[in-house]
């Protein structure tokens, strides 16, 4: 009885390979005085994806965490449904490519593959199937979030950005849970990032309902739809927010925060779930510090 219980709880997981790269190399460039100056660019990689020996999508990434981009991939653009249909994912960097063998295949494949929406993702990310099929399904948790508590969760998210630090030219995104990260990657496009935790959670059975995602690019229709895919209800960038992911966010309730750095945030949607506790204080006008100086 026992075992079979076990079974029950604990699905077949896919094979994987461990194939992850350097997300940087070492590069002397030359700088405006002449010189020579010592540092990394990103190392990004092209990855073309296999499934069931049909070639579907070819990602730019950095390549450091191959396997749950691919995972990740797969989830968010809705292709198959559970992981156990999922035999194997392998990753061979000498072909550039990531070959997932299913169980029994892939329903209506073609049909899947065949509405193809470009979007504004890093190097275009591309979204199969209609952005919109699902929308209406998805029922987020309200939850309620201290401005003191996300405080603590962007000073923590300030000390990563490690390849961004040294070498630029990638976006990180963080799963948190309040104003702890448990999990951060970067990538050349957020929406890998996005994938590749989206795989992770796939893999380790991972709920978003109690989580808080973060990403540093602009928070757009697709990042809104990914992360509410994943059961995520809160939505934190430093960067800006598109009218389209405005709309989605207010229509499927994601709470949506942006422009978050230091002590500065604008709330998009579900101002509502903030409990302003750690309101700073304001800065005196011009027009407040002249008066002031009047003897």
């Amino acid at each position: 009885m026992t075992e079979n219980l076990e079974a029950i709880a604990s699905p077949p997981l896919p094979q994987m390979t461990n194939a992850g790269l350097q997300a940087s190399t070492a590069f002397t460039a030359i700088d405006e005085f002449g010189q020579q100056r010592e540092g990394h660019i990103a190392a990004e990689r092209a990855l073309t994806v296999y499934l069931d020996k049909k070639e579907i999508v070819t990602l730019m990434t950095l390549g450091t965490q191959p396997e749950l981009l691919v995972l990740g991939w797969l989830r968010n653009q809705r292709l198959l449904p559970e992981i156990s249909q999922i035999k194997a994912i392998q990753v061979d960097w000498e072909t550039e490519s990531a070959v997932i063998t299913t169980h029994n295949g892939v329903e209506d494949l073609d049909v899947k593959m065949g509405r193809r929406t470009v979007t504004t993702g890093c190097g275009q990310g591309t979204v199969f199937g209609s952005l919109m099929d699902d929308i209406d399904k998805i029922k987020l948790p309200q939850v309620r979030i201290r401005q003191s508590t996300l405080y603590r969760l962007l000073h923590t998210l300030s000390e990563h950005n490690e390849v961004y630090k040294r070498a630029g030219a990638v976006h990180g995104c963080a799963l948190c849970k309040d104003h702890r990260m448990l999990h951060f990657v970067e990538d050349v496009g957020r929406h890998n990032a996005v994938d590749a935790i989206a795989g992770q959670m796939w893999l380790n059975d991972t709920q978003g309902h109690n989580k808080l995602f973060y990403t540093t690019g602009r928070l757009t229709s697709e990042m809104v739809i990914k992360v509410a895919q994943m059961g995520i209800p809160v939505l934190l960038s430093r960067s800006g927010v598109t009218e389209m992911g405005q709309t989605l966010a207010q229509k499927i309730g994601v709470t949506l925060i942006a422009r978050a750095k230091g002590k500065h945030f604008l709330v998009y949607n579900g101002a509502e779930q903030i409990e302003f506790d750690a309101i700073p204080e304001k800065r005196p006008t011009a027009t407040t510090v002249t008066e002031h100086r009047r003897p």
